[in-house]
């Protein structure tokens, strides 16, 4: 990407968090920008709100090489710190026993680099006891098997997300059965998580979620955190179909994206201990020929 298309992504990063009134650490940002500079031109771009609180926005970068390993690069480059935890070997472990497509990373604006995701084949979902199997993954895994199995997650694994400031792992599943979206198991999967009653908006969204993970870490046996992922298709319409907080609609309305038509993303329901909170993800950049534009915008129909 020419220094020109640099500082015009920063300039978009700039407005999406000035729409959370979240100012952005050039420190942290540029740094990053200037690491995958070569490959932004065909990359997804995305960023993310929350109503959690946090005060910050995360970017997303995916469709990275799936041969590369985005920690170990990421350290080597100064943008992540090393470590000796579980979590920095755990995405090495998963390259050496899963098939993989294609990378992602996520850094914060305010923080910097956070997280690496790591894409498995849609038309080979893969078993999660391969997961459990790997010696770094966080034992709660394994702990909450019957979990999984019990709702037909178990042979459904897509994607593994790796947190490395908060040292937890997320797992997410497609092509959940349909019974996983219905009212009824959706208050039975959180009351057996000890998580508190979904709201009626959680009902909703889960209804019609195209994807689900939970969250685990290394210092509970506990699945922290279960979430339910829709599709936004159009993000202009997004607003008038689904009730969401002042804040995630303001920046629905106004986050900026650079490809033909209306905005898309996802919206993400999650519940945790202390009640349930939103996320959207909106795509900014579909990138040219990206993995994840063919198959996650386009299993909406939505393509561009």
């Amino acid at each position: 990407m020419t220094r020109t298309g640099m500082e015009g992504l920063y300039s978009a990063i700039e407005d999406a968090a000035a729409l959370l009134d979240v100012r952005v650490s050039r420190d942290k940002v540029w740094p990053i920008l200037t690491t995958y500079e070569d490959a932004l031109p065909r990359l997804v771009v995305a960023f993310r709100a929350t109503t959690r609180g946090t005060g910050d926005l995360d970017c997303r970068f995916t469709a990275l090489p799936a041969d590369v390993n985005p920690y170990a690069f990421a350290v080597s480059r100064g943008i992540a710190p090393p470590t000796d935890h579980p979590v920095g070997t755990l995405l090495a472990d998963v390259q050496g026993k899963l098939p993989i497509t294609a990378h992602g990373v996520d850094f914060s604006v305010v923080d910097g680099f956070k997280k690496t995701w790591t894409f498995l084949p849609v038309n080979d979902l893969q078993k999660l006891s391969k997961l459990a199997d790997l010696p770094s993954m966080p034992p709660s895994l394994a702990a909450n098997f019957d979990f999984y199995t019990r709702y037909g997650l178990d042979d459904k694994n897509s994607m593994i997300g790796i947190d490395y400031p908060s040292r937890t792992v997320n797992v997410y599943f497609l092509q959940a059965p349909a019974e996983c979206r219905e009212p009824r198991t959706v208050r039975a999967m959180l009351s057996e998580l000890g998580l508190p009653d979904p709201s009626e908006q959680m009902l909703e969204l889960a209804g019609r979620a195209v994807g689900i993970y939970t969250t685990l870490s290394w210092d509970s046996q506990k699945i922290e955190r279960i979430t339910f992922a829709t599709m936004v298709p159009d993000m202009e319409a997004f607003p008038a179909r689904v009730p969401v907080p002042p804040e995630i609609e303001k920046f629905a309305k106004n986050v900026p994206y650079t490809y033909p038509g209306a905005g898309q993303g996802l919206y993400n329901v999650a519940s945790h201990p202390g009640g349930e909170y939103f996320k959207l993800q909106t795509y900014h950049q579909l990138g040219e020929g990206s993995l994840e534009a063919r198959v996650l915008l386009g299993s909406a129909g939505s393509a561009r």
